[in-house]
Formats: C-alpha cells, structure tokens, sequence
C-alpha cells in the first residue's frame, strides 16, 4: 500500500479521496483509468467500498433494560458503601479518639508536662486511632474478596 518511503502511494491516496468524495474531476479519470488497467487496484477498491459501506451502516446495539438496571443499582451500591465506610471511619476515629484522650487526661492535666509534649501525645492518640481503623477497615475489606482465603498455608 506504501512506496518506497513509506508513504502512501499516488493510487492509494486516489483511492482515500475517492472514498472521502473528495476527488476532483480530472483524479477521478486517472481513478478509473487505474481501476480498469490494474485488477488489484479493482480489487482493492472493491473491498474498501465495501468496508466503508458496512461501517457507515454499523450501530450500536442497545444494551437490555435488565442490564441498565443491575448498572445503575451496582453504581449506587458502590457510592453507598463507599459513603457509609467514610462515615464508619469518621466516627471509630472520633470516637476512639475520645476514649483514648479520656484516659490520656489525667496524663495531660500535669500542669510540669510542657504543652509541645501534650500536643505530641494528643497526635500520637489521634494517629493510632486512626490506623487502627484503617487496618481494621482493609482486613474487613480484603478478608471480603480474598479468593485464596479457603487455602491452607
């Protein structure tokens, strides 16, 4: 289909333009001119007509009702849980926060702690926490769709 240089060939791009209703009068008779002195050229044409014919004519099938349902559903179902794991986590983490800063307070009341060491400790709470929750939360999740958790190590 290319020359020499890898370009396309003065037959072949007649063959696009044609194909593109984009030759000129005069291309149009060295087209034909070359369609009846060369049968694999004629050939060649043949096909892509045909190609081009069958493409312009494909459409998409329209997916059943039954299928648009189970997405839409399988689409709020993810945001769903999605939404309520943020939530869950949101809420462990504030709530064990709390209940570790309760038994921290006495700890923190000490007026001979300095307040950067009072800031560190309240972190280090918070940040346990929450990769506390976010370990727990990945274990549920994976322990969920780990398909070799029925094999015996």
């Amino acid at each position: 289909m290319t020359d020499d240089g890898g370009r396309i060939g003065r037959n072949e791009e007649l063959l696009m333009q044609a194909l593109d209703g984009e030759l000129e009068a005069a291309d149009q008779v060295e087209l034909d001119r070359l369609l009846s002195d060369n049968p694999e050229l004629r050939d060649e044409w043949d096909r892509l007509s045909k190609l081009k014919e069958v493409t312009a004519n494909m459409k998409f099938r329209d997916p059943p009702e039954e299928m648009w349902a189970g997405y839409w559903t399988s689409v709020y179902s993810r945001f769903e849980r999605g939404l309520a794991w943020i939530l869950v986590s949101i809420g462990a983490i504030v709530f064990g926060s709390w209940g570790a800063w309760q038994v921290a307070r006495d700890l923190m009341a000490d007026n001979d702690l300095p307040t950067v060491v009072k800031w560190s400790i309240l972190a280090l709470i918070v940040g346990l926490v929450m990769l506390l929750v976010s370990v727990l939360r990945h274990r549920i999740f994976v322990s969920q769709t780990d398909p070799y958790k029925e094999i015996e190590r």
